[in-house]
């Protein structure tokens, strides 16, 4: 893990340019999901989130309706307090949680509602996910947080080489 977290932290921002040159050239080939969703398994077999959590102390989370739902049932409060105490709207409807860090993340980098975290945090970072070719900007932007995602697509950058 330390050697993938320590690439990550020292080339990261620096290569973020052709990363996202790279995954725009995915577009269309299918084959890379498999690819991906491959890689994922391999790559968070040597990735231990628990001695990272930099998604949860950087990226607020996107909360869907149903996660508030089902997070405030879980908390044991009213949905509409859940909404007004954790959530924020962003500009285009969505709620994000309020703050970065997280504020369901302890001080061990564990989650206080785990069970029941919202969608998005739990395929974060959405590596293994039908459609990795498509999304390239996000994919790249997820190289910047994760240590993952970014050895991720590093290694896809073998298998799927820009054609020149």
């Amino acid at each position: 893990m330390k050697e993938i977290v320590d690439s990550w932290k020292n080339h990261a921002k620096e290569e973020y340019d052709e990363n996202l040159t790279f995954l725009k050239s995915l577009k269309g080939n299918r084959l890379v999901d498999e690819s991906a969703a491959s890689l994922d398994n391999t790559v968070f077999d040597k990735v231990d989130c628990l001695k990272c959590a930099n998604c949860c102390k950087t990226t607020p989370a996107i909360v869907s309706r149903p996660d508030v739902k089902r997070i405030a049932k879980h908390l044991g409060v009213p949905t509409k307090t859940f909404i007004k105490k954790f959530l924020i709207e962003d500009y285009d409807g969505s709620l994000m949680i309020n703050g970065v860090p997280c504020t369901f993340l302890n001080k061990d980098n564990t989650c206080q509602i785990y069970e029941v975290r919202p969608v998005a945090c739990r395929e974060y970072p959405h590596t293994a996910q039908f459609g990795f070719h498509r999304r390239s900007r996000m994919n790249a932007q997820n190289t910047l947080v994760c240590p993952a995602a970014y050895e991720i697509v590093k290694r896809l950058m073998s298998i799927h080489p820009i054609k020149k």
